[in-house]
């Protein structure tokens, strides 16, 4: 690998490396590192959208009754949702509890 840029095409890389394709995210089970998980409290839920538009791993989706549930399959846990919601509907959860 050039150490001037540290980009390499396919061919150079290592045997052993594993290589994705284009797309397969969605078939990558993402959640299983988290240590905490948000938690909804749809009573204060003001359908407002943020949490959807924040979570940067696209967890949220929104339901019938127009609500943003998250698919914890590959919610990470990083708490933004939790930190954007304007009337404090979401909450932090330590796994396990």
């Amino acid at each position: 690998m050039p150490k001037e840029t540290g980009i390499c095409s396919w061919k150079e890389l290592e045997l052993g490396t594993a290589i994705r394709q284009p797309g397969s995210a969605g078939e990558l089970k993402t959640g299983d590192w988290r240590s905490m998980y948000p938690v909804t409290d749809f009573e204060a839920c003001i359908k407002c959208g943020r949490c959807y538009i924040y979570c940067p791993d696209m967890v949220y989706v929104r339901n019938e009754q127009g609500y943003y549930e998250q698919n914890y399959y590959y919610c990470k846990g990083c708490g933004i949702c939790a930190h954007e919601c304007p009337v404090d509907a979401i909450k932090m959860v330590q796994e396990g509890d």
